[in-house]
């Protein structure tokens, strides 16, 4: 059966407590809207109604790329998210791929993420790691007691800026920010502290979970976006598990190529764009998604007036 090489996917929408109404157009309270998932519908093409996650199992290689060799085709790799952040997000740890297997069984994966800034209002921060002169007994022990916030590391963050969390960092986003987040995927969180809201069977703390897998050298330094001129794109995030980069498409036609490495997701961030492999075309206005199959090779991005773009691929 023939694979599409470009396809579009229904988001899903999460509310939680913190959520702002920026991500759908009746203004609903909405956290969270999960762009590229596995198990995100097709849209377009003879497998509409079926999952990601079930044509990454069927397809392997011919959507994944050559780069997912060494990744089991049980799962789409990789989770995207746009959120909108109204208030503090809890703040969190996620544990690493030996931790997860460890602490939540043989199937599981760490999580490691990525954040780009989209918007931020003014003074907007956000907490990543700790403070340089922590120690980690000290963590341990304000983990426990509730005294974490005396310990971390706040950071003042901009549009356009970006921020790589390793799996281990604590972190915490809050208000005013609406953001691109790629992680792997995984949903496993663990809750250090939750700004003193009540606890709930749906929003625990994870105490001694927190402690095991927290790690006080990760380095998650603000990233601002330094894009030339002359230049087309900014690589703003590398790792094992993906890169995340920032396309400015100029008027006219800009020509890509998975190079059978890899798919590419693509998310506008401002304009429009016409995303064009052979003889499919998907139109995508701002904050739409579409995911480039890895077997495409070459495809065109064309825009009537300038668009910018993040491309996430493994």
């Amino acid at each position: 059966m023939k694979l599409e090489k470009i396809l579009r996917l229904t988001p899903e929408y999460r509310d939680y407590v913190w959520g702002g109404n920026r991500l759908r157009s009746n203004g609903e309270r909405t956290a969270e809207a999960w762009i590229v998932y596995e198990n995100n519908l097709i849209q377009n093409g003879i497998h509409a109604g079926r999952t990601l996650g079930q044509l990454a199992a069927e397809f392997g290689e011919a959507l994944l790329g050559n780069k997912s060799n060494d990744k089991p085709h049980q799962q789409f790799p990789i989770l995207i998210k746009l959120l909108d952040c109204a208030q503090w997000l809890s703040l969190q740890i996620h544990p690493n791929d030996e931790q997860a297997r460890l602490l939540e069984g043989p199937q599981h994966i760490g999580k490691t993420e990525a954040w780009h800034i989209i918007e931020a209002s003014q003074n907007a921060q956000l907490i990543a790691g700790f403070r340089p002169e922590v120690k980690k007994n000290e963590v341990i022990k304000a983990i426990r007691n509730k005294s974490i916030l005396d310990f971390v590391q706040y950071h003042s963050v901009h549009a356009g800026d970006s921020v790589f969390m390793p799996a281990g960092t604590i972190h915490a986003l809050g208000p005013g920010l609406l953001l691109y987040e790629v992680q792997q995927s995984s949903d496993i969180t663990y809750r250090v502290y939750d700004w003193n809201r009540p606890e709930t069977p749906e929003r625990p703390l994870h105490i001694e979970k927190s402690q095991a897998v927290v790690n006080l050298t990760t380095d998650s330094k603000v990233i601002p976006l330094k894009i030339g001129m002359n230049q087309s794109s900014q690589t703003l995030v590398s790792c094992q598990y993906f890169t995340l980069e920032y396309l400015r498409c100029n008027v006219g036609k800009t020509i890509m190529d998975t190079q059978q490495d890899s798919f590419h997701a693509l998310t506008v961030l401002a304009g429009q764009a016409t995303v064009i492999a052979d003889d499919e075309v998907a139109h995508l206005d701002c904050f739409e998604t579409a995911l480039i199959s890895s077997y495409t090779g070459k495809y065109s991005i064309q825009t009537n007036e300038g668009c910018t773009l993040l491309k996430t691929s493994i």
